[in-house]
């Protein structure tokens, strides 16, 4: 089971050290990844358009940038993201953007793409909300093709390069792994398809089973190996949104949700910072005391 550490963008207010020491401290601790999720911009409610599902002035540091900090202050740990929005960021930029990070960091990266759900994000970054599903096929196709191939020829629906090269190459190549996160149909289709792993978002556990079983079926049809395809779910206490802040204030009930998550068939999983920080520990040094003692109940019972 791979656990990986959900870095919480409002510890920014302890300046570039601070974060820097968390971001360490973490890799020191043992985890497999350090993972970012991914929010460009925030809209507030409208008369025309409900509220997000997070406050509008919630810190959201971008998260390329954020990984390629992380990258110059760790030697070992992965470096995620969970899910980046790709169809409303340019391809050929983030293929660039992505393969750098790999390269820097010592090919310790791995993309979690999706669609997204915010259509005024889309609108304010000059993207299309309604052709996301299509385009996030094209765009995962072309990443690849940019990571892998010396000339890159493409003429897609919505994307083209004519003679393209993109160098340097991630030192992962085009194997670079690509998660996809979601739990709709279509998502479990493009994870079976051409997915490395899945991202299961909002998922309940009587019917996750289910789910990663729709996403094998979609990979023996498309020829792949079923068995070849990752499956995560973030450690939360599911739909019991009342309990949120007593189950991530314990660490016992945290290791007793992973062993949880392991035996429905997942193979990793992440632990998010940030309702830790709701839950009371406000600084960076009490986020990392509660993460080791999460650490030490784990590495006792995994």
């Amino acid at each position: 089971m791979q656990v990986g550490v959900v870095f919480p963008s409002v510890m920014y207010r302890e300046g570039p050290g601070g974060v820097a020491r968390l971001m360490k401290g973490i890799e020191d601790l043992g985890y497999d990844e350090l993972s970012m999720f991914d929010h460009v911009v925030m809209g507030h409610e409208t008369d025309d358009r409900p509220a997000p599902y997070y406050p509008p002035a919630m810190p959201i540091l971008e998260a390329l940038m954020a990984l390629s900090y992380a990258a110059s202050v760790t030697e070992r740990i992965r470096l995620g993201v969970g899910v980046l929005v790709l169809p409303q960021r340019q391809v050929a930029l983030v293929a660039k953007q992505v393969a750098t990070l790999d390269t820097l960091s010592g090919g310790r990266v791995r993309l979690g793409v999706g669609v997204g759900w915010q259509r005024s994000e889309y609108e304010a970054l000059g993207e299309d909300f309604a052709t996301r599903g299509r385009r996030i096929d094209e765009g995962v196709a072309l990443l690849r093709r940019y990571w892998s191939d010396q000339r890159v020829d493409f003429d897609g629906e919505h994307y083209r390069a004519e003679a393209m090269a993109m160098e340097p190459k991630p030192p992962q190549g085009a194997a670079l792994p690509i998660w996809i996160g979601g739990a709709v149909p279509q998502t479990l289709e493009r994870v079976g398809r051409y997915g490395d792993g899945w991202m299961g978002q909002f998922v309940r556990d009587d019917v996750a089973p289910k789910l990663m079983d729709r996403i094998r079926g979609h990979a023996e049809a498309a020829g792949r190996d079923p068995s070849a395809i990752g499956m995560q779910l973030g450690v939360s206490p599911g739909f019991r949104r009342d309990e949120n802040k007593d189950f991530y204030a314990e660490p016992g009930r945290i290791v007793e949700r992973v062993l949880e998550l392991r035996e429905l068939g997942f193979d990793h999983t992440s632990i998010d910072c940030v309702p830790i920080f709701q839950a009371g520990f406000r600084t960076g040094e009490a986020i990392l005391d509660h993460l080791a003692a999460v650490r030490e109940e784990l590495a006792a019972s995994l």
